[in-house]
């Protein structure tokens, strides 16, 4: 663990205020707010202890004279500059170009921002809120049920025996450990994160963030593209939109082709039927919020291409609660695997087990014996088992499996993350993107860009401040802080790209993992093309001012200040490398792929490595390619489908 000292902390704190100073009137700066506790938090929750450390050396030298002639400031102090002075030198970082100078700009400003945005201030409900028109958060519900489910959380050291582990609990790891329970197999499902339900959930984004997501790695290695996930019971299910698409026929086409036949048979036809069940998965809860609303209005003005979206929800408000649903459904509506899957697997007698690390698979032999983890407070946990499930995520399965000792050289590659950016509109009628269901209607007009299948989606999302500031840029702290005043008159249309080309995850010294991914030039044209199209829509839809995520800031207002061709031009300018634009991962995919040959793949047909025949992966890391479309429904039919498999096997073992 990295202790900010008084110098860095002060260094962190003159940070936040450049970047977050108030207005000087109702709205204080940002060390006021508590912003650099949020901050110095957050930065102490990073899993790499060479990430704590390089931010910490970073503080210690910011406010020396040295680093006044790296920031063009000449050699003088941070703390010397007036405020002007300090935010000309931030734009000129964030202008830089160097790319590691832009990238750092980025780590800063998200830092400090975020912060800034999550912190709930002395009383509990920051004046930042109430200036940009943000509700705050509405605290748990009176009236939510208690969780239903009892998990172990050891505190001491503790071993198992089943006849399955399962290492992970989100839409991949809880469907396998609903499916093999079911089959009559004794399962335990180890989980890093805690248990949180209904009553837990309040509503707020730095709690969600603080008990619900990885901490961390939070950005690939080269700082090109954000990366969110979710560290809980139920994993992303929890966490996630609840867009519930099926994999596209064309996909499964390509996936059997890439040697893993039964993706384009009735085998996975009948797993997505089962899953859209168990999910109740439907389109009656698919009432237009007001970003949704606007979207499909642009795109009916312009004759592309609009559909509802399927949600896997019951009993869903539609309204202010689903607006906070990246936060946890307070009214239980969400059909995670915490209340589907994982509640099957428990009434078959799986025992769950929280806040367990999974460090390695136990082999021996050519056959995997269990796991080895430790709990929050060290203890060791180790888990005999007859055969073991990888769930952990695309980002944690290849490390898991490399720390163990497996050496096919496929393990960690084809990293697919579907890059997504935004493009924002500020219109004259109110949208309060924290309202409406997440996402409910989406276009493909622009799915097939290159005639293979690849392009981009268009989606809305909701939006809370912390999390929406993420993709806007930073243009001074008036500009900012004027942006956020208007936000509860804009919307975005997220671009997702369906990546061709793809990245990878190593793991470091210290056995944790590193994804490395940069754009490829086709991938970065396709999302370019996704943000023309996308500020197309915004247009038809009468917003009256348009901008993108690139930190050079274009913008125009239709009829009155530039054009659409202008913003083209100054986007394409731009560019989409490492800090020039904010792009996220929130589907990440990839990396222990199913096929039918050692050569190309990481697992084979059944979902198993080739090292060990019993290690399976049954997460999102078993894609061939990527879907092109939210992964959930496809993480879980593949989840249900190896499981599946592995039952009948065990059967007759």
């Amino acid at each position: 663990m990295v202790t900010l000292g008084a110098r860095q902390r002060a260094a962190l704190a003159a940070i936040c205020d450049t970047f977050a100073p108030g207005d000087g009137a109702a709205v204080p700066p940002a060390s006021v707010l508590g912003a650099v506790d949020v901050a110095a938090a957050l930065a102490a929750g990073l899993p790499r202890a060479a990430d704590r450390r390089r931010l910490s050396t970073l503080l210690a030298l910011w406010d020396t004279r040295l680093a006044g002639l790296a920031l063009g400031t000449g050699p003088r102090r941070f703390s010397a500059l007036d405020a002007a002075t300090r935010e000309a030198a931030l734009l000129r970082l964030g202008e830089s170009s160097s790319e590691r100078g832009r990238v750092m700009f980025q780590a800063l400003r998200g830092l400090a921002l975020s912060s800034y945005f999550l912190a709930p201030g002395p009383t509990g409900s920051s004046p930042v809120w109430a200036a940009i028109g943000y509700p705050g958060p509405p605290g748990p519900r009176a009236d939510a049920s208690r969780p239903p489910l009892a998990p172990l959380d050891p505190t001491s050291g503790t071993t198992f025996d089943c006849d399955v582990v399962v290492v992970g609990s989100g839409a991949g790891g809880g469907t396998a450990a609903g499916v093999l329970a079911g089959a009559g197999l004794d399962v335990v499902v180890l989980e890093r994160g805690g248990y949180y339900d209904d009553a837990d959930f309040d509503g707020g984004e730095l709690s969600g963030l603080s008990r619900l997501y990885a901490r961390g790695p939070t950005v690939t290695a080269e700082g090109q593209v954000a990366l969110v996930a979710g560290s809980c019971l139920g994993g992303g299910t929890v966490v996630n939109w609840t867009t519930s698409l099926r994999t596209p026929p064309r996909v499964r086409e390509e996936w059997a082709a890439l040697g893993a036949k039964q993706f384009d048979q009735p085998e996975f036809s009948d797993a997505l039927d089962a899953v859209s069940r168990r999910l109740a998965v439907n389109s009656a809860h698919s009432v237009p919020s007001a970003r949704d609303a606007v979207l499909e209005r642009g795109l009916d003005a312009l004759g592309w291409h609009v559909d509802a979206l399927p949600r896997n929800v019951t009993g869903c408000d539609t309204g202010v609660e689903c607006g906070r649903c990246g936060s946890g459904c307070r009214l239980g509506a969400k059909q995670s695997v915490t209340k589907t899957w994982l509640a099957d697997a428990a009434a078959h007698g799986a025992r769950l087990v929280v806040h367990v690390d999974v460090r390695r698979i136990d082999v021996r032999a050519g056959r995997a014996l269990g796991v080895q983890g430790s709990t929050r407070g060290g203890h060791r946990v180790t888990v005999r088992a007859r055969a073991v499930v990888v769930a952990a995520g695309a980002i944690e399965t290849p490390a898991l499996l490399r720390r163990s000792g497996l050496a096919n050289p496929n393990i960690g590659r084809y990293l697919r993350l579907h890059p997504a950016t935004a493009v924002w509109g500020v219109y004259d009628e109110p949208i309060r993107p924290w309202e409406g269901g997440p996402q409910t209607r989406y276009s493909a007009e622009h799915s097939d860009l290159d005639g293979s299948g690849h392009g981009v989606i268009y989606e809305t999302g909701p939006g809370n401040p912390a999390a929406l500031q993420g993709f806007l840029n930073w243009r001074g702290a008036a500009a900012h802080l004027a942006g956020m005043r208007d936000l509860a008159h804009t919307a975005g249309v997220g671009v997702i790209t369906r990546d061709r080309d793809c990245g990878e995850v190593r793991v470091g010294r210290d056995g944790e993992p590193i994804p490395r991914y940069r754009l490829s030039e086709h991938d970065a044209a396709h999302l370019g093309a996704g943000v023309e199209g996308a500020a197309r829509i915004i247009e038809a839809a009468g917003a009256r001012r348009i901008y993108s995520a690139h930190q050079s800031g274009p913008s125009y207002e239709p009829g009155r200040r530039g054009s659409h061709e202008d913003f083209v031009a100054a986007c394409r300018s731009a560019g989409y490398g490492p800090g020039r634009c904010a792009i996220a991962a929130l589907h990440i995919m990839g990396t222990a792929r199913m096929g039918d040959s050692p050569d190309t793949s990481a697992t084979d047909p059944d979902g198993a490595t080739w090292d060990l025949p019993n290690v399976v992966v049954a997460d999102g890391s078993c894609f061939p390619t990527s879907p092109g479309v939210n992964p959930m429904i496809s993480i879980e039919a593949t989840a249900y489908m190896n499981a599946q498999r592995l039952a009948a096997r065990l059967a007759v073992s």
